[in-house]
């Protein structure tokens, strides 16, 4: 309907209108598109985000992938960690997203518990949320100790994308959200990592809170793209939260959790607090709603009627006498 509508407008009139049909027209990304972009050294653009609202967003901005994440957990639900997410809280999710974006590749994050066990119990999670969330790949969190796991969905037709350095899956062993790679050992572990995910079959690889230059190592020795996240500006592509870009949230159980690599291009949080206040008190003073916001009008004839029928058949119903309510708070004991 959009594509339709927006393509009736004359040409070069309306500059934003002919931007928003361009991307309509773009075609769908797949995974092989990322690799193809990692050969021709363009940028790869990537973001987290977990509703329709915010997907439609994403999608006619023009980004490259959209990450349905497990963060949703902390950004959208309140949660300390991402470890409660459950595997029906993503595919919920998923399927909002779906709706919302159809050019971006879309990858679902495997919540924790997803695939940690048995490769075929791994498998059939993410079947699940291929077939119910509707998303094109899902992303793994781990090195060489999931290797097989992504080996098998691969072979079973899932593309997987991989998630080495910072995982917060694995907070409870890692002691909490920290940096990793920053000795040469914690770096060349995370590069066997990577290796170990590339030579399974993942098509690309986050790296997540490690030093630049370890960034840049990995990239340089892998084939396939990587995609940074506080990792500087080494790697193959970039992805950051929707919320966290934007300024979305202001409220202090979120910004203890936005990371501080993150750039805010927005500051939509405020706006919306702002607006927010201004309603709040425009109903308090009896500013909002005025005539103005009262469309839905009634004819004089109409209104003649009302008036009489009012007075005729309802003015005596509550003028009955009745108990006189009083309102007290009384002690039980």
């Amino acid at each position: 309907m959009l594509r339709r509508l927006l393509s009736t407008l004359p040409p070069r009139q309306d500059p934003v209108a002919n931007r928003t049909l361009k991307l309509l027209e773009r075609k769908k990304v797949t995974t092989l598109d990322i690799g193809i972009l990692k050969r021709k050294n363009k940028p790869i653009t990537m973001v987290t985000a977990y509703d329709y609202p915010s997907a439609v967003h994403v999608d006619l901005a023009g980004f490259d992938v959209l990450l349905i994440g497990d963060s949703v957990g902390m950004v959208e639900l309140g949660m300390d960690t991402t470890i409660p997410v459950t595997l029906d809280d993503i595919i919920y999710h998923c399927k909002a997203v779906a709706r919302g974006a159809k050019r971006p590749l879309l990858v679902a994050d495997m919540p924790f518990g997803t695939c940690e066990g048995h490769r075929f119990d791994a498998l059939k999670n993410a079947q699940r949320l291929m077939k119910e969330g509707g998303v094109d790949c899902v992303k793994v969190e781990g090195g060489a100790e999931r290797a097989e796991t992504i080996k098998t969905l691969v072979e079973g037709g899932i593309a997987v994308m991989g998630h080495v350095g910072l995982r917060p899956q694995a907070i409870s062993v890692l002691g909490g959200f920290r940096a990793q790679g920053r000795t040469a050992k914690q770096a060349e572990q995370i590069i066997e990592d990577a290796l170990a995910v590339q030579n399974a079959g993942a098509f690309a690889v986050v790296i997540e809170c490690v030093p630049s230059v370890v960034a840049k190592a990995v990239t340089d020795i892998l084939d396939i793209p990587t995609i940074g996240i506080g990792s500087g500006p080494n790697t193959s592509g970039q992805v950051l939260v929707f919320h966290d870009l934007l300024g979305m949230l202001t409220h202090p159980h979120h910004a203890q959790f936005v990371p501080k690599f993150c750039k805010k291009y927005a500051d939509v949080g405020e706006s919306i607090r702002v607006g927010l206040e201004n309603y709040r008190e425009d109903v308090e003073n009896n500013r909002f709603p005025n005539e103005e916001y009262a469309p839905y009008k009634m004819s004089s004839d109409e209104q003649v009627k009302l008036k009489a029928l009012v007075e005729t058949k309802y003015s005596n119903n509550n003028k009955n006498d009745e108990e006189e309510f009083i309102s007290e708070v009384s002690k039980v004991y």
